[in-house]
């Protein structure tokens, strides 16, 4: 891995951050009583859980010229997160909205078609940016959003792969974004190229039809890459490495809202990555993350600190704090 002067590993990552409605009670948004509004997006997801694990990060991404955008930028630069944030007056800030169709479940609508964040190009990339990091974390999601969107993704690559930066790339397949037929060979050239891949078994299947996960793990590790991580959810979670294939179960707890589950699970994985950690410890915080990420609605309000992982994790073990 490259690194900075001071010595601080750095993360840069780069995709679309939208305002997010969400219901405060279960049932249909149809006859909600009360919204809250909030952010949410993969990438910044996992950029804030990295920070709250006391990574440096920086995330880039554009917004529209109005509230919704300077809610976006705000709400990420809080956190402590470096936001690189081109303000795009020709387009608006995309929206999604989300609802509780019952206790356990959670339905997500996305209005994002010519969103400013879909209108990313390979020139708001910023001189350096890349080439000063320590790993580039993207996703699959701005792959799908638009043909620019898709250059930008393949530049930052590029530019990371020449200057020796780690490229981790989580699957994260929308299918309101594009069929599987469609997405399945441009979401495989990507992973092809990075050396850390995310995914869960469907979206492994889409980058090698018929062929099971550890298959598609050699294929991965063929063409490049050094280790694919499996998320399995509520079963925990498998990193497929040439020598060995390593396990951890997940962590029980009582979800509220599983969305941003998987990012926060990706941020406590690189986190640990970035520290050296063996792949047996980066998945038990891993887990932890994504267990804790579940606790509390919203897609990132709930990702963890390392004393809360440790208070989960620790002999105390209690959920109530004394």
């Amino acid at each position: 891995m490259s690194g900075r002067d001071d010595g601080r590993p750095r993360v840069v990552t780069l995709g679309e951050t939208m305002a997010l409605v969400r219901a405060t009670e279960i049932g249909s948004l149809r006859h909600a009583g009360a919204l809250a509004l909030g952010i949410g997006g993969a990438e910044s997801n996992v950029a804030i859980g990295l920070r709250r694990l006391g990574v440096d990060v920086s995330w880039l991404g554009r917004v529209g010229d109005d509230p919704l955008g300077e809610r976006v930028a705000r709400e990420i630069r809080a956190e402590g997160v470096d936001v690189r944030c081109p303000v795009d007056a020709d387009a608006p800030t995309g929206l999604m909205l989300k609802e509780r169709t019952t206790a356990s479940a959670t339905a997500v609508l996305y209005y994002r078609a010519g969103s400013a964040g879909s209108r990313l190009a390979p020139e708001d990339i910023p001189p350096g940016w890349i080439e000063e990091a320590s790993l580039l974390h993207v996703s699959g999601i701005t792959a799908l959003l638009s043909d620019s969107a898709r250059s930008a993704l393949s530049a930052a690559i590029d530019r990371a792969a020449a200057a020796g930066t780690t490229i981790a790339f989580d699957v994260n397949f929308r299918s309101s974004l594009a069929p599987a037929g469609e997405a399945g060979p441009v979401l495989r050239d990507l992973a092809e190229r990075a050396d850390v891949v995310f995914g869960n078994a469907e979206e492994i299947g889409l980058l090698h039809p018929g062929a099971d996960v550890e298959d598609a793990a050699a294929r991965l590790r063929a063409a490049g890459g050094s280790e694919l991580v499996l998320k399995r959810g509520s079963d925990g979670a498998a990193v497929f490495r040439a020598d060995r294939v390593v396990e951890a179960p997940a962590l029980r707890v009582d979800a509220v809202d599983t969305v941003g589950a998987g990012d926060a699970f990706v941020a406590g994985y690189l986190s640990g990555l970035l520290e050296g950690l063996s792949v047996s410890e980066r998945l038990v915080r891993a887990n932890a993350c994504g267990a804790m990420a579940c606790t509390g609605p919203g897609d990132w309000e709930s990702s963890p600190t390392l004393r809360d992982i440790a208070r989960l994790l620790g002999p105390e073990g209690d959920p109530v704090r004394r």
